[in-house]
C-alpha cells in the first residue's frame, strides 16, 4: 500500500458526544491546515459514547417536534445532540462501537467518491460480521447493515467537506444499546428494531465484547479501504496527542453512566 497509514486510536472509556464531535472538528481543521504542505495525516477514531441520541441534517433542530423529542429523551437520562451528518435520529452508547474515519478521499487515485466511500464502509461491516461471527446479513433499500428486514445491527451516517470525511458508523455489539433504541424510531424506520452481535453470533455470546471486536474490525477496515492502519503515537504529534489525552481525561472524570433508560 503506497499511501501513508491511517492512524487509529481506541478510547477505552465511553466519551461524551458533544466533546467528541468537537474533537472531530479540531482534527478536521488540523488536516486542512497541514494539507497545504502535504503533511496531513488520516485518522480513525474508535470508541463508545455515553448514552446519547443524535439527529442528522435532515431534521431541523428548532422544529417543535425535534424540541419535544429532545426534552423527552433527556428525561430518560440521555444526552441529545444535533449534527450535520447524514441520516436521521439514532442512538449511541456503551455496548456499541462507533467509528469515525477522518480521511482525505483525494489521496486515492482515482479519487474515492462519497458513494464509493459509504459502500466500502457497509461492506467492511458486513465482512466483519460474516468472517468473525458467521453472521449472514441482508441488503435492503436502506443504508446500514440488517440481520433481517426488521433487525438492524449497524448504521452509517457520514459528512464529507473539502474531500475530508467525518462522522462514520456504529455497530451494536452487546445487548445494552437495545433498551435505548426501543425508546425511539431510529433512522425513521418504524418497523425496524435494533439487533446486536451478541444475539446473532455463532460464538459464545458471553465472550462478545467491544474491546474484542477492535482488532478484527481494523483488519477489515485496512482491507476495504486499501490502507495500512497504525496506532497513533500520542507523543509524536503534540497537538493531536494533547487533544486525545484531554478528551480521555474528561471521559474518566465524568464518572458512571446510566446502564438503562430511566423508567425501565
Amino acid at each position: 500500500m503506497s499511501l501513508p497509514p491511517v492512524l487509529y486510536h481506541f478510547f477505552p472509556t465511553p466519551l461524551p458526544y458533544a466533546r467528541t464531535l468537537a474533537l472531530q472538528e479540531q482534527l478536521h481543521a488540523i488536516q486542512l491546515a497541514r494539507r497545504k504542505t502535504s503533511s496531513h495525516q488520516d485518522y480513525l477514531l474508535l470508541l463508545q459514547h455515553r448514552p446519547v441520541y443524535t439527529t442528522g441534517r435532515r431534521q431541523i433542530a428548532t422544529s417543535p417536534e425535534v424540541q419535544a423529542e429532545e426534552e423527552r429523551l433527556k428525561r430518560i437520562g440521555a444526552d441529545f445532540v444535533t449534527t450535520q451528518r447524514g441520516g436521521q435520529l439514532t442512538y449511541h452508547g456503551p455496548g456499541q462501537i462507533v467509528g469515525y474515519p477522518l480521511l482525505d478521499l483525494g489521496r486515492n487515485r482515482p479519487v474515492i467518491h462519497s458513494r464509493d466511500y459509504i459502500c466500502r464502509m457497509q461492506k467492511m461491516l458486513e465482512l466483519h460480521l460474516l468472517e468473525e461471527h458467521g453472521i449472514e446479513t441482508m441488503r435492503t433499500e436502506h443504508t446500514g447493515v440488517f440481520l433481517n428486514p426488521h433487525s438492524k445491527v449497524a448504521s452509517i451516517g457520514v459528512q464529507v467537506r473539502h474531500r475530508l470525511t467525518s462522522h462514520g458508523f456504529s455497530l451494536n455489539v452487546t445487548e445494552e444499546p437495545k433498551a435505548w433504541f426501543d425508546r425511539v424510531v431510529a433512522c425513521g424506520l418504524d418497523d425496524v428494531r435494533a439487533g446486536c452481535i451478541a444475539d446473532a453470533t455463532k460464538k459464545n455470546p458471553d465472550t462478545v465484547t467491544v474491546d474484542g471486536e477492535i482488532p478484527s474490525l481494523l483488519e477489515r477496515f485496512s482491507r476495504l479501504y486499501e490502507r495500512d492502519v497504525q496506532r497513533i503515537d500520542l507523543n509524536e504529534d503534540d497537538e493531536v496527542g494533547s487533544l486525545i489525552r484531554n478528551l480521555e481525561m474528561e471521559a474518566r472524570d465524568a464518572g458512571a453512566w446510566l446502564k438503562a433508560p430511566l423508567g425501565q
